[in-house]
Order: C-alpha cells, then sequence, then structure tokens
C-alpha cells in the first residue's frame, strides 16, 4: 500500500503529468500521429503556463497553511512531538552529516521550543522509508542535529518506524502515552498541518498545532503575480500532494474530516 500510494503520488504531481503530456506528444509525433501531437502539445503547454505563472499553486497552498493559527503557548507542554519531513535521509547517510530540505524550520523550531519549555518530552517521528540502510532514519538524524544545536539528548525520544502521517499518529502514540489533560505541541509544516491534525486526532492523540514552514504570505496570494514556472510549479506540486493526501486518507478512513478544522472537539 505504501508503494502503491507513493507511485500514485508522484505521477499525479501537476510537474509530472505535463511531463507525461508533452512525452506523450512526443511518442504521437514519432509515430505520425500528427493530430494527437499537436493536441497532446498544446494541453502540455496551456498547463504549463497556468500552472507555473498562475497563483493557483501559492493560493491552493495558502488555503492549508491558513487553517491553523499559532497556538497559545502561555500553557506549558507536557511534550514536543515534531514529525520527520526535514531532512533527506540519502544525502545526510552519504554524506555523514544532517541534511535539511526546504522544511528545515520543523527541526529549528523544535530547537526552539525545547529551550523555552526545558520541562517538556522531545518525541521525533519518523522512519527510514526506501532507504537501504534501515539503522539512518529521518528521527535519528533530526536527533543528532537538535544534539548539535544544545537539546539535551536524554529528553529526546525516537518513533523511527514510520513511513506516512497514519502510521506517524499511531506509532506516535504508542510512545508518547499522553495522559488526560497532557498539552502535546504538534510541529510540522503549516501546509501539512490539516492531514496530521487529521491523522491525529482519528488515533485520538490530542495535541496542539504548531504550524511552521510557511510558503506563503498570507490568504491574498491569487493577487500577487508567480516570480517563475519553477516556483509556481513547486507551489502547485505542494499544494497537490497535500490536498490529494487528505482526499485519499479521508477515503481510506485515516481521517474522519476531509477538512479538518480548529474547531473539532479533540482537545486539540
Amino acid at each position: 500500500m505504501f508503494v502503491i500510494q507513493r507511485v500514485v503520488e508522484t505521477v499525479l504531481l501537476p510537474s509530472n503529468l505535463i511531463g507525461i503530456l508533452l512525452l506523450l506528444g512526443l511518442l504521437a509525433l514519432v509515430l505520425q500521429w500528427r493530430r494527437t501531437a499537436i493536441a497532446m502539445f498544446a494541453l502540455g503547454t496551456i498547463l504549463l503556463a497556468v500552472a507555473g505563472w498562475s497563483p493557483l499553486g501559492p493560493t491552493l497552498l495558502a488555503a492549508l497553511e491558513d487553517r491553523f493559527p499559532q497556538p497559545d503557548l502561555s500553557a506549558l507542554p507536557a511534550g514536543i512531538l515534531m514529525l520527520g519531513g526535514a531532512v533527506n535521509v540519502h544525502i545526510s547517510d552519504g554524506r555523514g552529516q544532517p541534511t535539511f530540505n526546504d522544511a528545515a524550520e520543523r527541526v529549528t523550531a523544535t530547537a526552539m521550543l525545547a529551550r523555552r519549555f526545558p520541562q517538556a518530552r522531545i518525541l521525533l517521528s519518523g522512519g527510514a522509508h526506501d532507504h537501504d540502510n534501515p539503522a539512518v532514519t529521518e528521527s535519528s538524524i533530526a536527533r543528532d542535529a537538535l544534539v548539535a544545536m544544545g537539546v539535551d539528548p536524554r529528553r529526546i525520544e525516537l518513533e523511527d518506524r514510520s513511513r506516512t502521517t497514519y502510521e506517524n499518529a499511531v506509532l506516535s502514540k504508542d510512545i508518547a502515552r499522553p495522559r488526560v489533560g497532557e498539552r502535546w505541541l504538534l510541529v510540522t509544516s503549516a501546509s501539512h498541518m490539516p492531514r496530521a491534525v487529521g491523522c491525529f486526532r482519528a488515533a485520538a492523540f490530542p495535541i496542539v498545532p504548531y504550524p511552521v514552514d510557511y510558503r506563503t504570505r498570507d490568504g491574498r496570494e491569487w493577487l500577487r503575480p508567480v516570480e517563475s514556472i519553477a516556483s509556481g510549479l513547486d507551489d502547485l506540486d505542494l499544494a497537490a500532494h497535500e490536498w490529494l493526501g487528505l482526499a485519499v486518507y479521508r477515503l481510506l478512513g485515516r481521517t474522519q474530516q476531509l477538512f479538518p478544522s480548529p474547531a473539532a472537539k479533540t482537545g486539540a
């Protein structure tokens, strides 16, 4: 199921769909199917322009990022739970040092929260995915980075078996064993937060969303021009990944809401 999900998600990304259309157009040209080739090239070009130059991607991304506001941090949390997705496991293993991607703020935000709340437990959730070396996991790499930033390693707990957001929630609950009334901060990218919250609610693990790694300024992205086709496609791919993930998780019963909201009565 994990492999099938990854393949489907990859194929359905807008940038990959555009590439597939253009390749099909090239194949049709080789086969001398002139009308089919023209249709494929025209459709691929139009979609490339719309996806890359229109504010569609940033607008869809902003809707995800605006779903959960910053929480009130006046109450002391019992724990800080960071989801994987901020490190590149392959490069980190190959180069022998933690290597971050665009979601690196998950790690830096967790380090800042750890300093602010020295009594809080720290739980890192993220496995090895399809990596050749299962001993090197997202959570183990993030732990090394946090320790290098000055976080006491004795405070850090690892959930290093999960490969999906749903598994993050289920397996983290087994380790955290949250008590009634405990306050756990969930740290993940703002665009990923709706799906993450849905999974944790379905797992009956009450959390307080702490979104980080924003890619948009506010909900008025549709009024702003896109800098380049590359940046527009990148935003649309990320937004499509999350919106498709929300739909698939709801269909599979991994969440109880299609688009989880802050108003749900789950303690979050």
